[in-house]
């Protein structure tokens, strides 16, 4: 059973930087498509980017698409979102996602995943 702990939230003014980390545990993480999810209060949760099992595609929601990026690196387990020029819409709960071992495509919708990780809270300050 993967397990996923993210890091890298913390607090910025608008027009700052983030890196966010989901270290994963298992060997399915090498093989599963993820995701970053955000849920703000009062608010449905959403996708904010996705990424297939090798890094080869991505998708990313509108709203960070330009100033987000998402990565892998396989060999040590982790998922990143690089989040630049941050605006303050974009506070929330940031959570990573797993896909089950097998399921190497990148995945757009909640249902689609199978691990959670617990989240970490980005609040960006105009």
């Amino acid at each position: 059973q993967v397990q996923l702990v993210e890091s890298g939230g913390g607090a910025v003014q608008a027009g700052g930087s983030l890196r966010l980390s989901c270290a994963g545990s298992g060997r399915t993480f090498s093989t599963s498509g993820m995701g970053w999810f955000r849920q703000a209060p009062g608010r449905e949760r959403e996708l904010v980017a996705a990424i297939d099992w090798n890094g080869d595609t991505t998708y990313y929601a509108g709203a960070v698409k330009g100033r987000f990026t998402i990565s892998r690196d396989s060999d040590k387990y982790t998922l990143y979102l690089q989040m630049d020029n941050l605006k303050p819409e974009d506070t929330a709960v940031y959570i990573c996602a797993g896909r089950r071992a097998g399921q190497d495509s990148m995945a757009l919708t909640a249902p689609e995943y199978s691990t959670w990780g617990q989240g970490t809270q980005v609040t960006v300050s105009s």
